[in-house]
């Protein structure tokens, strides 16, 4: 088991990066006794449940549970492999990095794909320069995109050709493969390559740090596909980028607009809104909402108003439900056509009513619950008796599960109105709902108490523990390890073969192998190694509390379950030796850990 750095490397890595310090410059910190707390950056939430150890040199979060050290921060916050985020630690720190073969034929690799996309986008941008470019000239000036805009942007052109790109490329010095695994080209059933994107607008995608990751394109007439962006990539993921982030980070409006288009978000950023971001063919993500909290206390929902529309704004609502966020909604009104009305994008309803027009919405956007109720209302005829029940029950339903008591009175006062019943009657109907909300949480804690084994258990299935009494005993010694350097020696005092977990087993292991090394052992020297889950798991062991008073006799206890329990395993294939393992357990008697 090794890791990619040198342990002398890695321990000066951590020392010089400290935990508080590179936290705090992500999330604002407050001290509560020896620890620290905050908002978590990795899942929406009101109430500070993050915190940081500047003893253990820990992060972990008491609401979804992830945690590790200072690598296992940097890795989640700024979306980087193990190697990545060490180099950018080091960087951060002055130091420079002692690279092995495979990690630096790996970022060698990554940096090729972030070098070939940057060249792929000048190329495309100066084919829009160039009369060959003309047909998406003159889309951009049929859209009404100014040249300044294009420009911003670095919008670009790609030609109706096969292998316009391929060749640039190739004779750039790039090889078929890496521009395979860009995305850029497409393999025929023959073997053969083509450029992916021909005789398109395209886009580039660009995320915080400057990087050109991806491509978004449209089409200029009315063929399929009409909007083709990149597919996932070494170095693109759309889950985690945001189009337009690169920009509007910068804004100077208090907020920032969440839009569904990519042209959406150009034709406002023109019109002035500078603060408008769209998600990459997805509907918004988890990781999406932790990049934007890095930016933003308050989004603006701004999406179609057809019903793909509507339900991407309820999917965003449920994932911003009891977040930081202050959430509002931007309904767009349908435009008349011949008659007719017709559902508007933002960039429509900026080209026809005006960029004043849309301020004076973005002034007056709803919040979150107010615009839910609308659905809700919107879903039956308040005008027939049978309705109304029906509605009264699904919204008390919904006002029941807003955690403030004076926005439950609030709105509950509104969905009186709309369904024409007294206040009064309207707040019965939500207290019984939120009575009913209130015993089923209250249920589900009361099975949880009532099985206390399984609250010991890992959160992660596959992490469970088979021998729980075992496990428990080995998390003790792993806790005592990390808390106090001297219960080491020269040998390690119980095998790794004798823990019943694997995972355990192998942190084990691992510390024992700093500690040889002549390092520190700490969580973060379980390197990339560790899974997500994994390091998240031995974090929260980390949590519980230790006492280091008779931490030898402490150790030798823990070791003495590991053993016995190791004891019965070995036994239950042998009769004899199980039977002798009984007999020692009734003379030992009872054992807690």
């Amino acid at each position: 088991m090794t890791v990619p750095f040198p342990q002398s490397f890695m321990d000066e890595l951590t020392a010089r990066n400290d935990i508080v310090d590179v936290v705090g410059s992500y999330v604002q910190l407050t001290r509560k006794g020896g620890n620290l707390f905050g908002l978590c950056p990795f899942h929406n939430e009101k109430t500070g449940s993050f915190s940081v150890s500047p003893d253990k040199q820990i992060f972990y979060c008491f609401g979804c549970k992830k945690g590790g050290g200072v690598i296992n921060f940097i890795m989640d916050i700024e979306n980087l492999p193990f190697p990545d985020a060490v180099r950018f630690l080091a960087k951060r720190a002055g130091m420079e990095v002692p690279e092995e073969e495979g990690d630096r034929e790996a970022a060698h690799r990554r940096q090729r794909l972030l070098d070939l996309n940057r060249d792929a986008a000048r190329f495309y941008y100066q084919l829009l320069q160039q009369p060959e470019g003309r047909a998406v000239q003159d889309y951009l000036d049929k859209r009404q995109i100014r040249k300044a805009t294009a420009v911003r942007f670095g919008m670009g052109a790609s030609l109706d050709a096969w292998d316009t790109l391929l060749t640039a490329m190739t004779k750039k010095g790039y090889t078929k493969s890496e521009l395979l695994d860009a995305g850029l080209v497409v393999q025929n059933k023959n073997g053969g390559l083509y450029d992916k994107f021909r005789n398109r607008l395209m886009l580039p995608v660009i995320d915080t740090r400057g990087d050109v990751v991806a491509f978004g394109s449209r089409v200029l007439d009315k063929s399929e596909p009409k909007y083709m962006n990149s597919s996932e990539t070494p170095v693109y993921s759309k889950r985690r980028v945001l189009y337009g982030l690169n920009l509007a980070k910068k804004s100077k409006r208090p907020n920032i607009i969440l839009c569904e288009g990519n042209l959406d978000i150009v034709t406002l950023h023109q019109a002035g809104f500078d603060n408008a971001v769209a998600s990459m063919g997805t509907a918004l993500t988890v990781e999406q909402t932790r990049l934007l909290s890095r930016f933003t206390k308050e989004l603006v929902l701004c999406y179609d108003n057809d019903n793909a529309g509507k339900i991407a704004t309820e999917r965003a609502l449920q994932i911003l439900n009891g977040s930081e966020f202050n959430v509002k909604v931007l309904q767009l009104p349908r435009r008349l056509v011949d008659g007719e009305y017709v559902k508007q994008d933002a960039d429509d309803f900026i080209k026809f009513q005006g960029p004043d027009a849309f301020e004076r919405l973005l002034n007056g956007s709803e919040n979150g619950v107010e615009f839910r109720m609308a659905q809700i209302a919107g879903k039956y005829d308040l005008k027939d008796d049978e309705a109304r029940i029906a509605y009264c029950e699904e919204i008390s339903g919904l006002l029941a599960s807003l955690p403030s008591a004076v926005e439950r009175e609030i709105y509950t006062t509104r969905a009186a109105e709309a369904a024409k019943i007294t206040p009064d009657a309207m707040k019965l109907e939500v207290q019984r709902a939120f009575k009913r909300r209130t015993a089923r949480e209250k249920r589900a804690e009361l099975r949880k108490d009532l099985n206390p084994a399984a609250a010991l258990q890992p959160k992660e299935h596959a992490l469970r523990y088979e021998n729980l009494r075992s496990a428990r005993a080995e998390e003790g010694v792993i806790r005592l390890l990390l808390s106090d350097d001297s219960l080491f020696s020269d040998a390690m005092p119980i095998p790794p073969e004798q823990f019943s977990s694997p995972l355990l087993s192998r942190a084990y292991q691992r510390l024992w192998e700093v500690h040889a090394a002549g390092g520190r052992p700490m969580i973060s020297s379980l390197g990339e190694t560790f899974t997500r889950e994994e390091t998240d798991h031995l974090t929260a062991v980390c949590q519980e509390p230790v006492s280091l008073r008779n931490a030898g006799q402490a150790l030798t206890d823990y070791i003495h379950v590991i053993n016995a329990e190791a004891e019965k395993r070995t036994a239950q294939e042998d009769p004899l030796l199980a039977a002798t393992a009984k007999f020692k357990d009734k003379k030992r008697g009872k054992q807690h850990v």
